[in-house]
């Protein structure tokens, strides 16, 4: 009982709950066709049904929630309206068809709620119709009154005249209140897996107790049969009987006659004895008379009672083809059930597969990240390191050049005018040696050979050594440069990058391409755009700048 209370409760909250929020969006007035409204009354209807006591009656028992909302109209007099209105409507022939529309006009009236609150706090009054453990008698039927104050923003018009209130089946439609969960959130799933399973548990004990209804109505009908032949039988056994007492009304008046006639032929002595037996066979015929009328009376009655019998076995066959009607219904619903049940559990199944995959996709993802991470550290500990190197190196070029730049610039100078000295020189030994060739052309007198002057040639060797020597220390000093200036060209092989020979004690450098090369590598001399004078360059870097050369105009 306690299940069912709670059961009956939270179908009660589901039902006003999409009431409401259905009317809302609809936003007109509510008529009998309304689905969910349909669905409000049958579990308003459940709710009033459940735990009431049966009335033994003629028929048998009988179970209505017509005498508690009678009880109404003394708790609230307002309501004394809606129960004559009901009693004097013409279609309705049983107590559950004037519940059903007494429910509807309250409704209608907006006060539903108020009655509903009057009549479960007159608890003495109701557990004559209630039993102890029902749920109008506990706390959920005030959770319930309480719950009905939400449907006052609703408005609703019936038409109860053509309405047949007598004869609806009420079966509660649960997938209304079934909702597919294909939301990707756990815990929503979780609650509507746990709905639905109580809603299976509700529908399963509905199911046993219209089973046991069943088996209930079953007995009434099998006692119902036997007690229908047994009326049969008397039946028959009184139709002979009348037969025979009309057979005896006839011979009996045949009997009056002839001794009518036969006192009228007869002498008057005998008028008396026959007067006296006429009064007998008169007084014999009245009683067989009353008799007759007793057992008319009797058969008059027992057609009656068999003109009932008929009318509740066929009430019965039509409460027990609804209660099927009623268990196919709920057994229809209750695959829907399951299949639902199936088809979130393999979402479920399936999500968690894909949750799953997710986790690891994420690890992996993480695992990579981690590497990542790694390698740009040390990317930056590398960068940091060329950049402290480079900077050093810009430091020692930048001192180098500061320490060594005078004295290649003084050294240039030196140069030039050593290279300015020579040019006059030799012009001074070329005029010197045109000379001598025309004084040995010319024969004089007592002619001999001019010697060179011995200074004038001293002089010019000694030039000669010194702009060599200034030459190979500039060369020196610029080739010592470029060494500091590209600190990473020490760290190559010291083997000649053409022929591949040890060039340890005799290599040179290209002056274009900054590599090292031997000295039959290097036998070619260019101008460069970044110097002047011609610079010893590697074969293939001279191949290189004599196409470009002869193929740019300037």
């Amino acid at each position: 009982m306690a299940n069912e209370r709670m059961n009956l409760m939270n179908m009660a909250k589901l039902s006003i709950k999409g009431l409401i929020e259905s009317a809302l969006n609809l936003g007109r007035t509510l008529d009998s066709d309304y689905a969910p409204l349909q669905q409000f009354f049958v579990v308003m209807e459940h709710c009033l049904k459940h735990g009431l006591k049966a009335k033994k009656t003629f028929l048998g028992q009988n179970k209505s929630f017509w005498g508690p909302l009678e009880l109404v109209e003394k708790l609230v007099p307002e309501a004394a309206e809606i129960t004559a209105s009901v009693k004097d409507l013409p279609g309705l022939k049983t107590p559950v068809g004037r519940g059903r529309a007494w429910l509807r006009l309250a409704l209608m009236q907006k006060k539903l709620s108020e009655y509903m609150k009057a009549l479960i706090n007159k608890k003495e009054l109701l557990s004559e119709f209630y039993e102890a453990n029902a749920l109008m008698m506990e706390e959920e039927g005030a959770i319930i009154a309480g719950l009905l104050v939400g449907l006052n923003v609703i408005d609703a018009n019936f038409c109860m005249k053509g309405e047949d209130l007598d004869s609806q089946v009420g079966v509660i439609d649960f997938s209304m209140y079934l909702k597919d969960g294909n939301s990707s959130k756990g815990s929503e799933g979780d609650g509507q897996i746990t709905a639905i399973l109580d809603q299976k548990n509700y529908v399963e004990e509905l199911n046993r107790h219209l089973n046991a209804t069943v088996n209930n109505l079953q007995a009434k009908v099998d006692a119902l049969e036997k007690s229908n032949t047994k009326l049969t039988e008397e039946l028959a056994v009184a139709n002979n009987r009348i037969i025979t007492l009309q057979e005896e009304m006839e011979r009996v008046k045949e009997e009056s006659s002839y001794l009518l006639e036969s006192s009228r032929k007869g002498p008057k002595q005998d008028r008396s004895a026959e007067g006296q037996a006429l009064s007998e066979a008169r007084k014999h015929l009245k009683e067989e008379t009353q008799l007759r009328l007793d057992v008319e009376k009797e058969l008059e009655l027992q057609i009656s009672m068999r003109q009932e019998m008929e009318l509740a076995m066929k009430m019965l066959e039509k409460d027990v083809c609804e209660k099927q009607d009623a268990l196919v219904s709920l057994r229809q619903q209750l695959d829907d059930l399951r299949a639902l049940k199936h088809e979130l559990a393999f979402k479920l199944q399936s999500s968690d597969l894909g949750v799953k995959q997710k986790s690891e996709l994420n690890s992996r993802l993480e695992e990579k990240t981690n590497q990542m991470a790694a390698t740009i550290r040390q990317l930056e500990q590398r960068l940091r390191q060329a950049e402290r190197g480079r900077q050093s190196a810009e430091l020692d070029n930048r001192l180098f050049k500061q320490d060594f730049g005078d004295k290649i610039n003084s050294l240039q100078l030196e140069v030039e005018a050593l290279t300015r000295q020579r040019t006059q020189l030799e012009l001074e030994l070329k005029q010197e040696k045109e000379k001598r060739s025309q004084n040995r052309s010319t024969p004089g007198k007592g002619a001999q050979k001019p010697e060179p002057h011995p200074d004038g040639k001293r002089r010019l060797q000694e030039e000669n050594v010194k702009q060599k020597r200034l030459e190979e220390s500039h060369r020196l000093l610029t080739h010592s440069a470029d060494e500091w200036g590209q600190p990473e060209l020490s760290e190559k092989p010291q083997v000649c990058q053409l022929c591949q020979h040890d060039v340890s004690l005799r290599k040179s450098m290209c002056t274009n391409c900054r590599g090292t090369f031997c000295n039959a590598c290097m036998a070619e001399e260019l101008p460069l755009p970044s110097s002047i004078k011609p610079e010893r360059v590697c074969n293939p870097c001279h191949k290189q700048l004599m196409k470009q050369y002869s193929t740019s105009p300037s």
